[in-house]
């Protein structure tokens, strides 16, 4: 399955590539106004994220235009976030881009980002194979035994240090750079989340999925608790987008290597793991109507990695403060976050751009536009999981029979763009499958490819 999926992404790479080459259009529509200089886009955050909750904080992104000559393009971009979300996660992030600091058209890509989650999803692995029953979670009902029984503890601390540099110009481009991750796992701290709730709001001190998985053997105890990993990143780019936060046309194709050697410090776990991504955007209508769609493959292709680096999803872009998946906000739109984890998976995601209203207001050029979207995902490489210490009787609580398939989800959206480069996303996607949660509400920043 693995090798059919990485040659069907190739075999469309390679037509792709042979249908249209796309240059950096920098033609404005007449409403539009060209940019010059630092141009901040400061913000209160209020977002909502059906994984997390209402999230409130603020926001800073600085584009520098230089003379103008390149806009929509920027030569240096500075994004920095504080905020936190109702269900006790939070995001403390500083990231900057740019082409222009290092000569000899080397781009750098560098991120400092602390994510601790109060609640994370955590449905075990292998996608279908895991059981979901919604009524462990749903007070009142019979079989009620948390509203966090799919829920972990994670503190998760990164710095990515990548760097770009031309083989064929600016279209091909070579990949580098050093990764480092802290995660820190643990049960979900039930006595934090009741101080101040009135009784009848309280959450039962309870054994939650995690904790079984502990307790049965399902999670190596040696990697149960999280620990620290040291990747080093190579890869190949190939990138003929117009515009890369809001492409009309081209191509952004990406194979990416992330390498956790044991010389680095992550013995026992050295490992490697391969994405391959392919992005691909066609102009339905000039400035209004753009075709757009992903297809991606991660998996481990050698050694074992631990579980708790299984649901982080690679790429040459990092500024992306929902990693996880599949499901949720950047991946699966409308299926439970997390839902689909294994040591391979592959994705893919079709969507219609429409903008259908642009203005000039306040100095700004802003653009409205809607988005209807499909999205799909599934388990291609098992991660395997030693049930035989779990008790006969309670197999079928965590465990399906059936092996897993393709999980969809649709939906539609819309987005506010300020400039073509900062913009404001609202998405409601709802799965196929019940197995996967019931719907899901997100607003966020950036298109998620």
């Amino acid at each position: 399955m693995k090798r059919h999926l990485l040659l069907a992404i190739l075999i469309l790479s390679f037509f792709a590539s042979r249908m249209s080459f796309a240059q950096s259009d920098t033609t404005l529509h007449p409403k539009e106004k060209r940019k010059k200089g630092w141009v901040p886009s400061p913000l209160p955050v209020i977002g909502y994220d059906a994984d997390q909750g209402l999230q409130l904080g603020a926001l800073c992104q600085l584009y520098d235009y230089g003379d103008g000559s390149i806009y929509p393009n920027y030569r240096h971009t500075i994004y920095a976030e504080v905020s936190f979300f109702t269900r006790g996660s939070a995001v403390f992030e500083l990231f900057y881009d740019s082409k222009y600091l290092i000569p000899g058209n080397i781009r750098f890509t560098g991120d400092i980002t602390y994510l601790p989650e109060r609640a994370l999803d955590f449905y075990g692995f292998n996608g279908y194979e895991a059981n979901y029953d919604h009524s462990f979670e749903v007070q009142g009902s019979p079989d009620y035994i948390s509203r966090v029984y799919y829920r972990c503890q994670r503190k998760l601390f990164r710095v990515l240090a990548d760097f770009q540099g031309p083989i064929l110009g600016q279209k091909l481009r070579w990949l580098a750079g050093v990764n480092f991750f802290d995660i820190r796992m643990s049960t979900v701290d039930i006595s934090k989340i009741n101080a101040g709730k009135k009784e009848s709001n309280q959450l039962p001190d309870t054994a939650l999925l995690w904790d079984n998985y502990v307790k049965y053997g399902l999670l190596n105890p040696a990697e149960a608790n999280g620990g620290s990993l040291t990747f080093l990143k190579m890869g190949l780019v190939y990138d003929t987008r117009d515009n890369e936060p809001a492409p009309n046309r081209g191509i952004w194709s990406e194979v990416v290597v992330m390498a956790a050697p044991s010389f680095l410090g992550n013995s026992p776990y050295a490992f490697v793991k391969l994405s391959v991504t392919h992005r691909q955007f066609f102009s339905l209508i000039k400035k209004y109507l753009v075709l757009a769609y992903r297809l991606n493959y991660q998996g481990t292709i050698g050694g074992t990695s631990p579980y708790y680096i299984d649901p982080y999803m690679f790429s040459s872009w990092s500024l992306s403060t929902k990693t996880d998946g599949l499901g949720g906000a950047r991946t699966i739109r409308g299926i439970l976050r997390d839902r689909v984890v294994g040591d391979g998976v592959a994705l893919a995601n079709l969507e219609v751009r429409w903008k259908f209203w642009r203005t000039h207001f306040l100095k700004q050029n802003i653009c409205f536009g809607l988005v209807g979207f499909l999205d799909g995902g599934m388990v291609v490489q098992n991660r395997k999981v030693y049930s035989n210490l779990v008790p006969a009787n309670l197999q079928s609580t965590y465990f399906n029979s059936s092996a897993d398939r393709m999980h969809f989800a649709g939906g539609f959206g819309l987005r506010i763009a300020d400039n073509e480069n900062f913009i404001l996303t609202v998405d409601y996607g709802f799965p196929f499958n019940t197995q996967d949660g019931s719907s899901g509400l997100y607003v966020g920043i950036g298109h998620m490819f």
